[in-house]
Parts: structure tokens; C-alpha cells; sequence
């Protein structure tokens, strides 16, 4: 069993340490406000022995914490008082993530975190080890997970074959019988060998060499995709990350009068009012305006900047089956995508991309996603569209797609959609004029002028296709995202209908795989099509599930390619 570095120990002390300092000042404060004996004046005596305590405590969890790779598994124990012990089979790790930070790159340290399918939490994870270390660890993993998954394709072929063999009958045995009875031989002339006889003796009863058992050749990697510059600089003007949005308002309630103090001075060249407490109603708007630029530009930079700093210097590879990733600026990542784990693909677009004829490559894993608590990972962030849609195609080997769009009963629904929300928007800044000094609140029904065009958008962007071996569903507007589904990897198909769609005489379709749903990946749907479309295309899912899965069952087959090229 393997200790982490050295530093871990301190950085243990360090992080209990702070934890722990505020149990002796709560206990003092408790304490005090009950017994008069206890005052309040301990805390500075008290709050030290808190610090002290915990950072023992974080010393005694790094002896305490050891982890090593066995033939079958990868062991870590831990706890102080509450001993764990975890054994972790290859077969089911699916990830081996190294993180490394700014200051852990300049210490030579890394972050190991195993993540297992089935779930979005981390299953170990090594804080931390040495670079040299982490490598080792991920690289030693990875081949013995795919030894793993060798053997066990082996012993499913084996036994097919067994079985195959046992359901045939002998129909040689009586022209063997024929040219050879049992037990007797072909006789050779002295001197001479059978044919290949002797050959096969001797390798049949040579032993391959012990190092080949125990350390397999290191798989060769092949690099499949580098994001360029110039594409590293399109993504991150072309796409927004929601975080920023949180970031943004975090700040804003650090600092509230020092940020409006800064947006009223922003808006005083253009009319603003020259303090907050003084201005008409004209100023103020000027301001309100003017502030919501300035929050919505400085959002767009700080996503701008996330972005660039994530996907910089971003590489795929291929080692064995799996997809190998590295990116990062100030926190590099490395890890692999399994793909054997794979669910389903997905090309996504927004309106920018779309204009300078650019896309995205998204993989959903069963379970675990890099990118967030979900399963999706990013293996292309940007290329060309064409380039993108022939990596598809050498993912997944998807035929062409042919995509029908739902009936034009659908675009009117969205349109009797929009209007409702329309009126919803009117109706607030009404009902805001009555008790503030706005005025001329009927300009709000300019937004009616923006219901037949987003109605229409939303009906021209959805299509599905129904193939020999995949699904394919397009969906979305401002993030169109276009996701190939196999067969085999279909988890339910059911049909759903609103009390609306009833009326209609449609129906969605949801096809969900074994990826885990996030927050903003919600499960592909073909959305509003006749009920009886949705039911053909339930039904012919269901028949064309069973038949991947046998398919696949005989072959033994991936499904998946893992050449880009």
C-alpha cells in the first residue's frame, strides 16, 4: 500500500485545522451564555487549541490514509476513527480524472479522483500525489480495465462458441472414420517431422515471458482532434456558460454599493441621474438601462474568460478503446471517455455557430461527466460543421439522416404558446404602472411583434429520424443540439401528452438512454408529432431495440468506433 506526497500531510493539517477552529469557539459562546463560570473572553485561548486539535487530526488521516493497485482492484483505506476500506473492481471504473491547479503545477502535485459508472460522485480520490505518480495510476488503471474487459469479451466468446458447438451436429465424424480410426496415427518416415508438429509442440509448451504477464505493452495513443487557436478563440466568443450568471451575482452581493456607486457614475454621460436618491423618472430609466448593458457585457467577458481558460490547449486521443482528453489553462484536466460507456452523441449549434458555419461534439456517459454532476463531455468544442458531422458519422456509423418534421398543427400550438406568454409579459408591466410613475405601459406589446417568428423557429428546428440502427433527434433554437442515439443503448421509450396535445391529436416521444439528466441536458424528445407517428415510431424502437441487442450479443460488438480519421 502507497502513501499520498508528503505535502498532503500539511495541507491535511491545514484544511482540519481551519475546521476545527470554530468547535471550541462555539462551545465557549454556548457554554458562556449558560454557565457563569465560562466567559466569553476564552475565545482567543480557546480557538488556538481548536486549530491545534484539528491539525493533528489532519496528520494522523494522512498516515492513516493508504491506497494500492491489486491485480483485480484498486484499494484505498481511510478514516481516523471510523476505518474505510474500499475496493474498487476495473470493471467498473470508468475514469481516471487528474486535476492540477496553478500552485499544484508548480509544486509537481496532481489530484486523482476514480470515478465509477452508475453514479455522478467521485468513488476515490488521491489529495495528493506527484504528477509522476497521478500518471502512473492513470495510465496502470487504464490497461487493467481494459485487461478486464478482454478477458471478459473472451470468456463471452468462448462460451458462444461452446454453445454453438454443442447445438451442431457432427456431420464430419464418418469421414474421419473413414481415413483414421481413433487412436491410430499417420506414420513418419525416420528422420523426418510431421508437418508443423513439432512446431506447435513447442510452442504450446512454451511459457510466454513473466514481464509480458505482468506489465502489457503501453497502448499506443493517437491523437484525433487539437482545438486551434483560432477555433479556441471562436468558442469562447461564441458560446456562454451559465456560471458566469452565478460569478457575476456573487460579486454583486460582496460588494452592492461600490458596484452601483460604479453603474450610476457609468450613467451619467448618457442622462443618468447624478445621485441615487435624485433623479426623474427619465434619468432612472437611463439607468436601469444603462446597467443592464454593462451587467450583461461584463457576464459575456467573464464567460469569455471561463471558457479560454477550460478548453485552452484542449487535445483528444485514442488509447485502446478509450477517448483520452487533456485542457486547461490554470487548472489542467486529464482524463479518458470509455467507450464502451457511451450512451449517445450529440452536435450542438447555437445561432452564432450556425452563421459562421461551426459546431460542437457532445458525448453523454452512463453516469459520469467531467463537465458537471451529468454524464456529458465535450469531445470536439468547436470545428467546422462538416468536419464535426463526419466525426459523427465515424462515431457511430449513422446513416444520413432524413429528417421529418412534425405536422403544422404544431407551429400553431407554439404560437397560441407565445401569445399566452406575451400577454403574461403585458400584463406585469401593467400591473407595475399602477403602483410605480411608469407610464405609457402599452409600448410592452411590442413583444407580441416576436411571437410569429420565435413560433416559427422553434417548429423549423425540430426533426426526427427514425434509422436501421440509430435514432436521431433535433431540437432547439438557441442551442440546437442534434443527438444520435443506438438502439442498443435505449433505455425506455414512452409516449407523453399534455391535456393541449390530447386536444390536438399529438404526442411526444422520450427516449431515454442510461446518461444521467442534468440541469441544462434534459432527455432527448421528438416533440409534437401525430399520435399515431409517435406510437409507429415507439413501437418500431422497441422491435429494433430487441434486435441491436441480439445482434450485439452475438458479435460482441462495441458499436462505436473510436477512429476519428
Amino acid at each position: 500500500m502507497n502513501r499520498l506526497h508528503p505535502l498532503s500531510a500539511v495541507t491535511y493539517a491545514i484544511q482540519y485545522g481551519f475546521m476545527w477552529l470554530w468547535v471550541p469557539i462555539v462551545l465557549v459562546l454556548v457554554l458562556g451564555g449558560i454557565f457563569d463560570p465560562i466567559s466569553p473572553a476564552w475565545t482567543p485561548i480557546a480557538a488556538p487549541i481548536g486549530f491545534l486539535a484539528g491539525a493533528a487530526y489532519g496528520i494522523v488521516y494522512y498516515y492513516r490514509f493508504e491506497y494500492g493497485i491489486t491485480p483485480d482492484t484498486f484499494d484505498v483505506a481511510s478514516g481516523v476513527i471510523a476505518r474505510r476500506s474500499r475496493e474498487i473492481p476495473y470493471g467498473r471504473i470508468q475514469n481516471v480524472d487528474v486535476k492540477q491547479g496553478v500552485l499544484q503545477r508548480l509544486l509537481g502535485l496532481a489530484v486523482v479522483s476514480i470515478e465509477t459508472a452508475g453514479g455522478g460522485n467521485t468513488e476515490a480520490s488521491l489529495n495528493f500525489v506527484s504528477e509522476s505518480e497521478a500518471n502512473r495510476l492513470q495510465e496502470q488503471i487504464r490497461r487493467r480495465t481494459a485487461e478486464v474487459k478482454d478477458r471478459r469479451r473472451k470468456r463471452d466468446r468462448d462460451a458462444a462458441a461452446g454453445d454453438r458447438t454443442e447445438s451442431t451436429p457432427d456431420i464430419s465424424s464418418g469421414v474421419e472414420d473413414e481415413t483414421a480410426a481413433p487412436g491410430d496415427e499417420a506414420e513418419t518416415p525416420p528422420g523426418e517431422e510431421g508437418p508443423e508438429s513439432t512446431v506447435l509442440d513447442e510452442s504450446a509448451t512454451e511459457e510466454p515471458p513473466q514481464d509480458r504477464i505482468t506489465e502489457p505493452s503501453r497502448p499506443r495513443r493517437q491523437r484525433l482532434f487539437d482545438l486551434e487557436a483560432r477555433e479556441l478563440l471562436l468558442y469562447s466568443f461564441t458560446s456562454f456558460r451559465p456560471a458566469a450568471v452565478a460569478a457575476v451575482l456573487f460579486v454583486f452581493f460582496l460588494a452592492t454599493e461600490p458596484i452601483v456607486d460604479l453603474f450610476v457614475t457609468t450613467a451619467q454621460p448618457f442622462g443618468g441621474p447624478a445621485d441615487l436618491g435624485e433623479g426623474t423618472t427619465t434619468s432612472y430609466g437611463i439607468l436601469t438601462v444603462v446597467s443592464a448593458i454593462n451587467g450583461i457585457l461584463i457576464t459575456y467577458l467573464l464567460s469569455v474568460a471561463y471558457t479560454f481558460a477550460t478548453y485552452y490547449s484542449f487535445q483528444l486521443g485514442r488509447a485502446d478503446e478509450d477517448f483520452v482528453y487533456e485542457r486547461g489553462l490554470l487548472q489542467r484536466y486529464s482524463g479518458s471517455i470509455p467507450v464502451e460507456k457511451v450512451q449517445s452523441v450529440t452536435v450542438t449549434e447555437n445561432p452564432l455557430q450556425r452563421l459562421i458555419g461551426y459546431a460542437g461534439l457532445w458525448v453523454e456517459t452512463a453516469g459520469y461527466g467531467p463537465e458537471s454532476s451529468g454524464g456529458s463531455q465535450s469531445a470536439v468544442p468547436l470545428a467546422k460543421k462538416g468536419r464535426v458531422h463526419q466525426f459523427t458519422e465515424n462515431l457511430t456509423d449513422v446513416e444520413t439522416p432524413t429528417f421529418r418534421s412534425p405536422p403544422t398543427m404544431a407551429r400553431r400550438r407554439y404560437l397560441a404558446r407565445y401569445s399566452l406568454i406575451a400577454a403574461v409579459v403585458v400584463a406585469a408591466v401593467f400591473a407595475i404602472a399602477q403602483i410605480t410613475p411608469l407610464e405609457r405601459w402599452y409600448f410592452a406589446a411590442v413583444v407580441f411583434a416576436a411571437v410569429p417568428p420565435a413560433a416559427h423557429l422553434k417548429y423549423v428546428h425540430l426533426g426526427y429520424f427514425v434509422g436501421d440502427d440509430h435514432v436521431v433527434i433535433r431540437r432547439g433554437f438557441w442551442s440546437r443540439r442534434t443527438t444520435v442515439i443506438p438502439y442498443y443503448r435505449i433505455q425506455t421509450v414512452s409516449t407523453q401528452r399534455s391535456i393541449f396535445q390530447r386536444r390536438l391529436g399529438l404526442a411526444s416521444l422520450v427516449v431515454d438512454t442510461a446518461s444521467s439528466r442534468t440541469f441544462f441536458w434534459a432527455t432527448p424528445t421528438i416533440y409534437d408529432v401525430d399520435l399515431e407517428d409517435a406510437r409507429e415510431v415507439n413501437m418500431t424502437s422497441r422491435k429494433r431495440l430487441q434486435s441491436a441487442l441480439r445482434e450485439r450479443a452475438r458479435d460482441d460488438d462495441l458499436g462505436l468506433s473510436v477512429d476519428f480519421t
